[in-house]
């Protein structure tokens, strides 16, 4: 137990050290301009040069003209720079390799999870054994970061090709992670974390680890790779991202406080409307790769209804489920807080609606900015 505690404290020792690096550096990270490696790619002109990694890596840092997707790596021409194969390389490029946004996403659910659980347990903060449970919550979140890398490093493994084009800043797409680094990391997290979650909590939520797990591999892995299908992509990150991480956290955390685990109507919402919402992620991810995706022939609702309609559909889609949230803090007032359910929820929705307004579908640094805008 004690050796699990110290790996758990080193690994997030190093989340930490890697995000000062990001704040204190990667912001001003360059990336590629997405012209300059879609023409060579359409017009066939990277069949006559090898796009060898290392050199795209540095052209990479050498452009001036560049636009990030995620917003993580913004461009900047004083931008400091890391030599090739330095310890603060490394970590850079395990840092992108781990997607932050997607990080940020799971370590927000889990908290979200863990408090609302606490929250509704009468005396768990008083009677909890924080002895006990937090080296339990901490090798859990570590359960689910290494979930969250497995899953987004074997995306950026087999769709190479396209993060050339669609997110050339991603470490195994730029060459600043070789292909046997990235399937180290893979099968390390894929298999470390599994037994983590064996070890340490109720075999239902390994089951659900697993299906998650199961789920986030298929997206990406040949023959079914799932993320073909726009139906079928949307529904994955949906059910991973929206039922399975919030039902999860809930259910962990009520077992570890020794409470039963009831389907109450805050249990309820939180599952309704996370799902919603990752379902409007799942389908806003690809506004900004219509290039690369028609490139490769993958089939998304952004390649098959223009960005323009996807963002006013995905838009109002959330912008109901603002509604919804208000709505059932009316109807409830007596199980909600009316402040954040009510006021709350309309702010949310009073910026989904500025932000939109803002969006010009022919330009992708405000597609990009609609996009992290809902991340």
């Amino acid at each position: 137990m004690s050796i699990l505690n110290s790996c758990t404290l080193v690994l997030f020792t190093l989340f930490l050290y890697i995000d000062r690096l990001q704040v204190s550096s990667f912001t001003n990270e360059f990336q590629f301009h997405r012209a300059a490696i879609v023409r060579p790619l359409l017009t066939g002109v990277s069949r006559q040069r090898s796009f060898d990694r290392s050199s795209t890596y540095f052209a990479i840092k050498s452009s001036p003209q560049l636009v990030s997707v995620e917003g993580d790596f913004s461009t900047d021409e004083n931008a400091a720079t890391f030599e090739k194969g330095s310890i603060k390389a490394y970590l850079r490029a395990f840092y992108k390799f781990c997607r932050p946004h997607t990080i940020r996403g799971t370590l927000l659910a889990s908290i979200a999870g863990t408090v609302r659980a606490l929250l509704d347990t009468p005396g768990a903060f008083s009677n909890a054994k924080w002895g006990t449970m937090l080296p339990r919550a901490f090798i859990g979140m570590l359960a689910l970061l290494l979930g969250n890398a497995f899953i987004v490093g074997i995306n950026q493994i087999y769709d190479v090709g396209i993060d050339k084009m669609n997110k050339p800043f991603l470490p195994v797409a730029s060459g600043e992670m070789s292909s046997s680094l990235a399937w180290a990391i893979v099968l390390f997290c894929g298999t470390v974390g599994p037994v983590l979650v064996y070890n340490f909590f109720p075999k239902i939520l390994f089951k659900l680890y697993m299906m998650g797990w199961t789920l986030g591999a298929i997206y990406s892995v040949p023959p079914i790779r799932t993320k073909r299908n726009p139906i079928a992509a949307g529904l994955t990150i949906a059910t991973v991202r929206g039922f399975l991480l919030n039902f999860g956290v809930y259910y962990a955390v009520s077992d570890a406080i020794g409470a039963k685990f009831l389907w109450s109507p805050k249990v309820s919402f939180i599952a309704r409307f996370m799902t919603v919402f990752a379902t409007v992620i799942a389908v806003t991810k690809d506004l900004p790769d219509t290039e690369g995706d028609k490139a490769f022939q993958i089939e998304t609702f952004a390649t098959n209804v223009g960005v323009s309609r996807l963002a006013k559909g995905a838009s109002a889609v959330l912008l109901f489920n603002y509604i919804h949230a208000m709505l059932t803090g009316i109807l409830n007032r007596n199980l909600f807080n009316i402040i954040p359910m009510i006021a709350g929820h309309a702010l949310l929705a009073a910026g989904l609606v500025a932000r939109f307004s803002e969006l010009d579908p022919e330009s992708i640094p405000s597609i990009n900015k609609y996009y992290k805008h809902i991340w």
